[in-house]
């Protein structure tokens, strides 16, 4: 699971480089929705079940 996280988060940056800014689109789609994986994988990758 951290090397998965780690992979989106290199595709981010990588994309990030280009006009558009991803990660700020990203970040206010979470606070506002709060979506179910978001806290799962939050979950995952802290150990807790």
């Amino acid at each position: 699971m951290r090397i998965l996280s780690f992979l989106i988060l290199v595709v981010i940056s990588i994309v990030e480089v280009g006009p558009v800014p991803i990660t700020p689109v990203v970040l206010i789609y979470i606070v506002l929705f709060r979506p179910p994986w978001f806290y799962e994988w939050v979950l995952k990758i802290y150990g807790k079940d």
